[in-house]
C-alpha cells in the first residue's frame, strides 16, 4: 500500500488493524480577505451557491486533511479510521478547520 487510507468508519473492509497509534490531526486557520468578502456579498445578493465561500471552505478542509495525513505518516500509520472534521470561529472572519482521526497500521486480511 503506497498511500494512506482514510475512512469515517471505525474499520476498513478488507483490512485488519494490527496497531493503533493514536490521535492525529491537521489544523488550519483561515480568514476571508476584504476582496473575497465583497465578492461573496455581491454573490449573496442574487442568492444560490456562493462559490467564493465554497472555494475557501474546500481549500481549508483539504489543507487540514493533508496535514492530518502527514501527521499520521510521521507516526508510521498507513491508515486513519474514524476521521472527522470540525470548524470553529476563532474571531469574526477567522475560522479554524480541524481534521482528525485515529492513526492505525493495517494489513490486508
Amino acid at each position: 500500500m503506497d498511500h494512506t487510507l482514510v475512512t469515517t468508519s471505525t474499520a476498513l473492509e478488507g483490512y485488519k488493524v494490527v496497531k493503533q497509534l493514536g490521535l492525529v490531526r491537521g489544523i488550519t486557520v483561515r480568514s476571508r480577505s476584504a476582496l473575497g468578502n465583497i465578492a461573496g456579498g455581491f454573490q449573496s445578493l442574487f442568492g444560490g451557491r456562493l462559490s467564493i465561500y465554497v472555494e475557501l471552505c474546500e481549500n481549508a478542509r483539504e489543507e487540514a486533511y493533508q496535514l492530518m495525513i502527514q501527521h499520521a505518516q510521521v507516526m508510521g500509520a498507513n491508515a486513519i479510521i474514524n476521521m472527522r472534521y470540525d470548524a470553529n470561529e476563532v474571531m469574526q472572519g477567522i475560522t479554524e478547520v480541524l481534521a482528525y482521526g485515529t492513526a492505525v497500521v493495517v494489513e490486508a486480511s
